[in-house]
């Protein structure tokens, strides 16, 4: 679970313009089953005014809300909130809240008692209990399910926790570090968040630029990821063509600082040479492609225009449906991913899944059948 922060030295004077936030790989393991960013550097004007904000946040005790897309670095700015802070010699948890089925997040968060359920053969501490005096990150908060919301709301407002089998309440000391990718704010109007775990989350709120937004930082994190993995390669020191420089500052980075790390590992595989070239990137997810986005719009307008001819009842729910079926089929029903690809969270798309019948033990039924339309 070790992070290492450091700053880059040149002629024995700190470089300011060019802290380096990164993970030791090897050690950190902490977030199974999410995306994200192993390295963030400080060297784009938009980075250097959020270094600012976190030095200014982090000293404090004050709950943090870390927002911005997967990849961005948001567990790295948590670790950099954590460092800073008073509690900084303390345990930093971390949990993806994402990650967990219903079932076993109370048990994670709050620890239970032996035989409190079936495989409980011995008593565990939660995360709270074990960050106690240190910090709790909890990423993809807002994938909580409501009933968990309502029980780390209490925790917050009690500062005490009690363990699945248990009556007996336990004092915790722990500063919250939440995070999330999805918007709080719609959730919460659409009734998915509790408006007051919002607020208790929403004291000193942290905004993450994606990479796109921040062009300053792609080629210093090149260059890191360059080291790295030539390193560990064994292939020696490897360049950038002029060429690839300018193609990595023109691509859009939709995957963030996760993305750029793959492609600077996979073209440092497949390049004959030390000195990597446009051809070596594999980078499918650029932006700038017009008049591809053009043609699927276009189709995507025809298809909808002959629904609107149609003038089924419920035309709304008949293409939200389909989106949302269509989404799960592609993820391979994969909750967590469809969430995501959608941009929505867990719990608005586990309510629409049960609406439609997709969820175990719900009757199969569509919107799109029930007024004879093929969606």
């Amino acid at each position: 679970m070790d992070t290492f922060i450091g700053r880059n030295f040149a002629n024995g004077q700190e470089d300011q313009a060019s802290t380096l936030l990164a993970f030791d790989e090897l050690q950190s393991r902490s977030l199974s089953l999410s995306v994200r960013a192993t390295a963030l550097v400080f060297e784009d004007p938009v980075s250097r005014r959020l270094l600012e904000q976190i030095e200014r946040i982090a000293p404090s005790d004050a709950t943090v809300l870390i927002i911005g897309e997967t990849g961005t670095g948001k567990e790295l700015v948590a670790r950099h909130v954590h460092a800073l802070s008073k509690r900084s010699k303390n345990v930093f948890g971390a949990l993806n809240c994402a990650a967990l089925s219903e079932n076993l997040i109370e048990s994670e968060l709050f620890g239970h008692e032996k035989g409190s359920f079936t495989g409980a053969f011995a008593s565990k501490e939660g995360w709270f209990e074990t960050a106690n005096k240190g910090s709790l990150f909890l990423d993809e908060v807002g994938d909580l399910p409501l009933g968990m919301q309502a029980k780390l709301l209490r925790v917050l407002q009690e500062r005490e926790v009690v363990k699945v089998g248990s009556r007996q309440p336990v004092p915790v000391d722990v500063r919250i570090i939440a995070a999330t990718n999805v918007n709080l704010e719609q959730a919460v109007a659409a009734s998915h968040f509790r408006a007051d775990l919002y607020y208790r989350f929403n004291v000193a709120t942290i905004q993450l630029s994606p990479l796109r937004e921040r062009p300053g930082d792609i080629m210093p994190l090149a260059r890191h990821f360059l080291k790295i993995y030539g390193e560990r390669l064994g292939y020696g020191e490897i360049k950038l063509s002029p060429a690839t420089e300018v193609t990595l500052l023109n691509y859009d980075w939709p995957g963030n600082i996760r993305e750029l790390e793959n492609a600077i590992h996979r073209a440092i595989l497949v390049c004959p040479s030390n000195c990597l070239r446009p051809e070596d990137f594999q980078l499918s997810g650029i932006r700038i492609l017009e008049p591809e986005s053009i043609v699927s719009m276009t189709s995507l307008e025809n298809a909808l225009q002959g629904l609107c001819e149609q003038a089924p009842p419920k035309l709304f729910e008949i293409m939200e449906e389909t989106i949302i079926r269509t989404a799960f089929g592609f993820c391979e029903e994969n909750q967590v991913q469809t969430a995501r690809l959608l941009d929505i969270s867990r719990n608005v798309l586990r309510h629409k899944l049960g609406l439609y019948g997709m969820l175990p033990n719900t009757p199969k039924k569509t919107l799109a059948a029930c007024n004879g339309v093929e969606a």
